[in-house]
């Protein structure tokens, strides 16, 4: 794990591709895109299966990890209309049944808004960005907000790495500029796009259960 300090406050970023807001207890997730497998191969596409049960494994390591009272999802919960399967809400009721006592909170995003809202079973309360505290705003789009540090996701944040023999390796990372914070997607169906670093920037690439930095571009 690696502490960082955004607009005055402690934030925790987890090698589970999640981070930790200690003064609100709350796990932080973005771009979980649950039933996009699924979403796939309603359409004939042939892609591995699982996938949504690996992402909310991945949720219990970080609810281990922190002990968060809740999570806030930075949007993309669900891929689409077509995610919403009955083995994709059967796999939601199991792990939600896990954890009757969290929290749980959703600000929507692009996918969500043609999605729609989880059903009302898995006890998430739904809201429009940015959910503000103090001078901290969470939305699921990086756009700047004058008079906050936004955290963000949508991105699919990546760092593309050189090797001496002119190879190149594309990892997740989170990257934080001077106004917004983006959060790696994470889905364990997603991929990932690099993102332009700016001098003063701060990343953190994902390798396997560790968090590595990054130089700063110059």
């Amino acid at each position: 794990m690696v502490q960082i300090e955004v607009a005055g406050q402690a934030l925790v970023l987890l090698p589970e591709r999640a981070a930790f807001l200690p003064a609100e207890n709350a796990l932080l997730v973005a771009d979980a895109h649950l039933g996009k497998a699924q979403s796939f191969r309603s359409l004939g596409v042939p892609v591995p299966a699982g996938t949504t049960s690996q992402t909310l494994e991945a949720l219990d390591a970080a609810l281990a990890r922190t002990g968060a009272g809740q999570v806030i999802f930075l949007g993309d919960l669900i891929h689409s209309s077509r995610s919403r399967t009955p083995g994709t809400a059967q796999a939601v009721a199991r792990w939600r049944a896990r954890h009757p006592g969290l929290a749980l909170t959703l600000v929507r995003g692009n996918h969500d808004r043609h999605a729609g809202d989880p059903p009302p079973d898995w006890g998430i309360d739904c809201v429009d960005g940015p959910l503000r505290f103090g001078a901290l705003a969470l939305a699921h789009e990086p756009e700047p907000i004058a008079g906050a540090y936004v955290i963000g996701g949508h991105l699919h944040p990546a760092a593309s790495l050189g090797g001496p023999a002119h190879d190149r390796l594309r990892l997740p990372c989170f990257h934080f500029g001077h106004e917004v914070g983006v959060l790696p997607a994470f889905g364990a169906f997603t991929g990932c796009a690099t993102v332009e670093r700016r001098p003063g920037d701060r990343t953190w690439v994902v390798v396997d259960d560790s968090l590595r930095p990054l130089h700063s571009v110059p």
